[in-house]
């Protein structure tokens, strides 16, 4: 009798998942492309739509919490994951048409990301922005199809006051995870600017930085990732993986 490896998850392990080659198409006659990474073996209890930090400083869909969140989560949790490249941002996975318009057109970019998961029947959508990509989830997706925001290091450059009150006014859930070591906004001015959405949970990551380096870094922000999405679902994530990896 033969038994299944067992593999340590470490910063470059794949696990198993159905990986989708996609493309968005914007209100503005624009195609993004992108990747939707699905659970393997049943259907997805959540989805995890991101939002990649400031391409104009390296920020893309394979940025690295975003592509080891759809190498592990959909097999670990049981969540979908949908990254794509905002307007003129290129990877390896090729170049969004349109140029970087420093976060206005970039509205049509989450609307066509909220569109496609909802055209393709993704269970309770939530928005995962990191940086830049925070600002684009404070912005413009307080819409009825997304169930909530995760925003990983806020700068709060682009983000209005006015933004924030939208999302008080929506009452969607709001958790921000912010690094004591952050270059742009640490925790205590972080509770006090988001002070405006009463229901908004501020959570200061002790140690981190904001590019989230590092192993321990990462897992952290999955954790919290799923504890928030799946309140039910066991934590902390598995670090071993039981069977054979994925591509």
């Amino acid at each position: 009798m033969t038994t299944e490896a067992s593999h340590q998850i470490r910063s470059m392990t794949v696990l198993p998942a159905i990986r989708e080659d996609v493309e968005l198409h914007t209100a503005d006659h624009l195609t993004l492309v992108g990747e939707l990474a699905l659970p393997a073996d049943r259907s997805p209890e959540a989805t995890l739509i991101t939002l990649h930090p400031l391409p104009t400083h390296g920020g893309y869909m394979d940025s690295h919490v975003f592509r080891k969140a759809a190498w592990r989560l959909p097999a670990l949790a049981g969540l979908a994951v949908l990254r794509f490249n905002t307007r003129g941002t290129s990877s390896p996975r090729g170049t969004s048409e349109g140029a970087f318009d420093g976060g206005d057109a970039e509205r049509y970019d989450v609307a066509a990301a909220i569109e496609l998961a909802e055209f393709r029947g993704l269970p309770r959508p939530w928005l995962v922005g990191w940086s830049f990509g925070t600002e684009l989830a404070l912005k413009y997706g307080d819409d009825p199809a997304v169930e909530g925001a995760i925003l990983l290091s806020p700068p709060l450059h682009r983000a209005t006051d006015e933004d924030l009150d939208r999302w008080a006014a929506s009452g969607r859930p709001l958790v921000v995870l912010v690094p004591e070591l952050d270059d742009y906004l640490q925790p205590a001015e972080a509770r006090r600017r988001f002070a405006r959405v009463p229901h908004a949970e501020v959570i200061g990551i002790e140690s981190a930085r904001h590019l989230w380096v590092g192993e321990p870094a990462v897992v952290r922000v999955l954790n919290e990732i799923v504890g928030h999405v799946l309140p039910d679902h066991p934590l902390p994530l598995p670090t071993h993986w039981d069977g054979p990896l994925g591509a």
